[in-house]
């Protein structure tokens, strides 16, 4: 549903407005992208830099000809693929090179491989999950073996490693690396590590932590009421060290944190994104959000809606795992961007943020 003109410049300009705010919010500048990336990003038409933006799904082993569509004409930067789009390595890769093929060699291809059960390859590392790795010289090897094993499957971005703090009962627990901060602070960079120097990318989940939930964000809301100190002290460091070595990508949860934000989840959060990940974590690379189509999300607001919230508050990639969201939200980032200049010049910054992503890994360059 399209939102009136005064509501859509309303939100867009005190979305954006707001993402300075924060406490602390002013102890250190934003780091920018890579000078030839914002160069490249500004070339772009105003449809292929919101397309940088998006990561599309579809059911079913082929690829649908609207997917196919959305990549040649660089309305989508990618997609995220999941178990039914492939169910043999060799249909895995068959996959793979249609989706390189439509996008003229220049997409993002992501898949869940944690480890264990949450493994879209099971035929790929890592196999035992992360609560069962025994410790980072484990993770890194286990890390350099996905590399190799998901290149040759044409996947370039690992939605893992899990970077949360989870204890028994949190939803997380059998997912994340096993320990206390310090231990799993460790285990997470040796982790990135491990697929660093390689065609694939790193993605830290799910920030600012999602140790403490009960409940996974996919199926509700989500609410991280422990404060700041807590969550500085137990939640943040895994992802501080994952990023010190390295980690290009971090997703952010949709769960709400009270003791940072109390008004916006994490993914909507100015506060979150641009002045903590952003100014005093100093994190460079690409944020992208979990799936815009989660209960959490979906709860507050339209997904349309939650789009624009995000991309204010600092997001560059907007994960879309559900139907139909792709060309409503694609048209409601248009006549945001057409009508708040401030809005359109955070659009081209993530575009700018994911083009530099793509060089460094080798992903072909982008057209005009």
């Amino acid at each position: 549903m399209l939102l009136g003109a005064a509501a859509l410049a309303a939100l867009v300009v005190g979305f954006v407005v707001g993402s300075s705010g924060g406490r602390g919010a002013r102890s250190h500048t934003v780091p920018k992208p890579p000078a030839p990336a914002v160069a490249k990003a500004r070339g772009l038409s105003l449809r292929r830099q919101i397309g940088e933006l998006l990561v599309i799904s579809f059911k079913g082993p082929g690829v649908p000809a609207y997917v196919k569509d959305a990549l040649r004409h660089g309305r989508a930067t990618g997609v995220i693929l999941f178990r039914g789009n492939a169910t043999t390595p060799a249909a895995m890769r068959a996959v793979t090179r249609t989706v390189q093929h439509a996008a003229r060699g220049r997409a993002l291809i992501c898949v869940d491989q944690e480890g264990g059960p949450i493994r879209i390859l099971p035929w790929a590392a890592p196999e035992p999950a992360q609560s069962a790795q025994a410790g980072p010289a484990q993770a890194r090897a286990l890390a350099k073996r996905a590399s190799t094993d998901l290149t040759a499957n044409g996947i370039n971005v690992t939605l893992a490693p899990v970077a949360d703090v989870a204890p028994s009962g949190s939803v997380m627990h059998t997912r994340a690396f096993p320990g206390a901060t310090a231990q799993v602070a460790q285990t997470t960079a040796a982790a990135v590590s491990g697929y660093r120097g390689t065609k694939v990318a790193a993605t830290l989940k799910h920030f600012p932590g999602l140790g403490e939930a009960g409940t996974n964000t996919d199926y509700g809301p989500v609410t991280i009421s422990s404060p700041r100190a807590v969550l500085r002290a137990r939640d943040l460091p895994p992802f501080k060290a994952g990023i010190e070595a390295g980690a290009p990508i971090v997703m952010v949860s949709h769960a709400l944190y009270t003791g940072l934000d109390r008004r916006h989840i994490a993914s909507q959060s100015p506060a979150i994104l641009t002045a903590l990940l952003r100014r005093q974590l100093g994190f460079r690379g690409v944020v992208m959000t979990d799936s815009m189509e989660a209960a959490a999300v979906l709860k507050r607001s339209s997904v349309e809606t939650a789009a624009l919230r995000s991309l204010a508050a600092g997001a560059d990639i907007l994960l879309m795992t559900g139907p139909g969201s792709f060309p409503r939200v694609r048209r409601e980032l248009t006549i945001a961007a057409k009508r708040s200049a401030k809005f359109r010049a955070r659009i081209a910054e993530s575009a700018a943020r994911v083009i530099a992503l793509k060089r460094s890994l080798g992903v072909g360059h982008t057209r005009r």
